[in-house]
Order: C-alpha cells, then structure tokens, then sequence
C-alpha cells in the first residue's frame, strides 16, 4: 500500500509546555505515525526549541485529519505555501474543506508573508482579501456568496498557549475542577488581576445568571459594577427581570431576599416587573423615571454599562430589552468581547458556553457554578484558559467584593 507523508515543525516552548508530546500522542492517536527528523531543545528558559517531524500513514484522509489536528496545536507545515480559498457558493454556505478557526492566535500566508486573523474565535471561518494583504473571521451565517473563505491546512499556522513562566492561575486548566479548592486564595489572585485590568484602562466582561439574584448576590455584583470593574454585562431575560423584581417588591422567584420564605401572591412578581418595565418601553426608560431605584440593571445604566440580554424559549414576557434575533444577539456580543482582558462567568452554563466560544485564548476566564460540570463544560468545549471554582454566585461574589474592599 502507499504511504502518505507530511513534514510539521514546532517551534517555541515546546517541551515545557507539553505541546510536542501532546502532537506526538495525537498523531498516534489517530491511527498515524511518526519520526523525528530534526530537534533542537533551548538550554535555558529564553531559548526557543524546534522540531522537525514526519507524519505518515497508509490513508490519505487519515493523515490529512491528523494534519488539521496536529496544526490546531502548533504545527506548521514544513512545505505550505499560501493560504488556499474557494467562494463560498451561496449566503450561508461552505465550500469543501473549509478551515475552522480554533480560539488561539492564528495567521494565514498571503504573498508568502504571514497575516494575522483578525478578531479570532472557536469554530469560524476565515475569509481572505489578497489585495488588502488581510484575512478576518466571519460565522457561517454571515458567509456571502463569493467570498473567499479558506481551504485546506496550507499557508495556515496556529499559536499556541504556553505554560506561564510566573506561577499565575490563568493559564491551563491543570488540575480536576474540585469544590475543595482554597477559594478563598483564588478569589484573592482574581481581585488582584482585576485591579491591574481596571488600572490599566482594560475591559472585563460578566456573563450573570438568575441565580445571583436568587442566592442574595445581587448587591454585590451591583458593588463591582459602581466601582467600574465591570466594562459589560451578558446574560438572558430571567437576570434582569429577577433583579428588576428584587429591587421593586423585595423579591427573587416570589421569595423575600430578607427572610428567605415565600412571599403570598409571590409567584406573579417576576411578571410585574417586566409588566412595568414594558410600560416604561425599556429597563432604562424606567431608571430614568426613578420607578427602579437599585440594583444591577440600575447600576449599569447609571454607569453607562452596556448590557447584552438574549432570549430564550422559555421566556416571560420578555422585557423590552431582550434580543429574540439570535443572529443579532450574537453579533453584539461579537462586539462585546472585543479587546477584553477577562471574562467572569457566573452561574450560568449555556451564557457562560456561549461567550466562551467567542473568546480567544488569551482572555482570562473565570467560571463560577455550583454544579462541577458546568466549569468543566467550558474546559472541553475548547476553553482551556478558564479557571473553574466549584461554589454558589453569592459567596463567591461576596468574597471577591471583600477583596477589592468595596462597599456594598
């Protein structure tokens, strides 16, 4: 039978990092072979390592999976040349073979000089402009007939994550998501970047859930967004409303946030709330009239920070605010994410996935949830910089709101 081969090389932090045993065993993990035809490792941590390594098997498919696999790590393609594209042919649609992008720095070879792409996320498609020397993501519902959407694994190389050489806790995800972590140690490193990203003028984004209002966090979070450390909010109808209802009639889901016991009637609150918002037209119509005096959403429009709320099938109402255009809600939250430094995620799995995916890897993420596979949904969907604690909305707020010596 033939043998099919292809020539990688590595080059970086490469042994340290993990990143040529972690090539080594994907490729034999899927069915290919390998040999080491050139190594050289750095004698000291400022010096680069490289390798030179060739990929084999008796099936052409076989080792044209295990390229896209091994170049998703690192691996560049010792005899690329420029990156290839077709049109897409329809709005929409995909040519064959097309390149999805994963969330790690990524360039693409025009006219034999390497290009970076622009605004990189998981799961995209990179669409090239030769005569402007350039080449951006674009989702595939935004694909126009004609573009020129790239192909194939040539004139494509990816930048890896390396391991950190402070010890930090934002870099790889390195050990079980466990809810006998020192918290408390976290949390106090996540107050200290969170000052250095407020300091220098950065961006953080947090995803909310309901849950943060249900569990009494909501004065908290509040707390972070006065003091200006929060630079955008996502979350769904249910975290507005909730909060909204919270600080009208003192209640969460028809509980009173004082005494913990249900309120009588309290099951229709949530519905006045957005009953009221709806009468005003929008949630910050209803600051401005004074009718909503505390709070999340009230701290964020005082404070000019843009909310992104999207909705869901399971819905009341929903408020005003709610963007029911998925395609559109993905878009402005495309535009959130631009340029931010950190994104906390809190008590909210299909937000928290969401934003996830939109991020590149080398944004800090933070993710809080009850649930321990919830964090690690985010780890095996690709966010492998996140760090996960395993404790509810409130506490973890409410700590963190400590460390910054904030008063709530």
């Amino acid at each position: 039978m033939p043998t099919y081969s292809e020539h990688i090389i590595l080059t970086g932090h490469i042994v340290d990092s993990l990143i040529l045993a972690r090539v080594m065993d994907r490729i034999m993990d899927n069915g290919g072979n390998f040999e080491v035809e050139n190594i050289s490792i750095g004698r000291n941590k400022d010096e680069r390592s490289f390798a030179q390594l060739k990929i084999y098997s008796d099936d052409y498919d076989t080792l044209r999976h295990i390229v896209g696999i091994v170049q998703s790590l690192g691996a560049e393609l010792l005899h690329g040349g420029d990156v290839v594209t077709r049109p897409a042919p329809a709005d929409g649609v995909l040519p064959d073979d097309f390149y999805s992008t994963t969330n790690l720095e990524t360039q693409v070879r025009i006219a034999g000089e390497w290009v970076d792409v622009e605004h990189i996320e998981m799961d995209v498609m990179i669409v090239v402009d030769r005569a402007a020397h350039a080449a951006r993501c674009v989702p595939i519902n935004e694909i126009k007939q004609g573009d020129p959407v790239a192909v194939g694994h040539d004139g494509v190389r990816v930048h890896p994550l390396e391991r950190a050489r402070e010890a930090e806790i934002f870099s790889f995800m390195g050990s079980e998501v466990s809810s006998e972590k020192p918290k408390r140690l976290v949390i106090k490193q996540i107050a200290r970047e969170m000052r250095a990203i407020r300091e220098r003028g950065g961006r953080i984004v947090l995803v909310a859930g309901p849950a943060i209002v249900h569990s009494g966090a909501a004065p908290s979070l509040a707390a972070l967004v006065r003091a200006g450390y929060i630079s955008e909010l996502f979350g769904g109808n249910a975290i507005a409303t909730h909060d909204i209802e919270s600080a009208l009639l003192g209640t969460s889901l028809g509980v009173d946030l004082k005494t913990g016991l249900p309120v009588e009637g309290g099951h229709r609150n949530h519905v006045r709330a957005i009953n009221t918002v709806r009468r005003h037209g929008s949630i910050r119509a209803a600051v401005e009239a004074g009718v909503i005096k505390t709070g999340i959403m009230y701290e964020c429009i005082k404070h000019n920070v843009p909310v992104v709320l999207t909705g869901s099938i399971r819905d009341d109402g929903p408020l005003p605010d709610v963007i029911l255009d998925m395609g559109e809600a993905q878009r402005r939250m495309r535009e959130g994410v631009r340029g931010v430094q950190m994104c906390l995620m809190v008590a909210t799995m299909l937000h928290s996935i969401a934003t996830g995916n939109l991020l590149p890897a080398n944004v800090k993420v933070v993710a809080v949830d009850i649930n321990p596979a919830v964090v690690t949904k985010l780890a095996d969907r690709g966010s492998f910089q996140a760090v996960g604690l395993v404790t509810d909305a409130e506490l973890f707020l409410s700590q963190l709101v400590e460390e910054l010596d904030l008063p709530v």
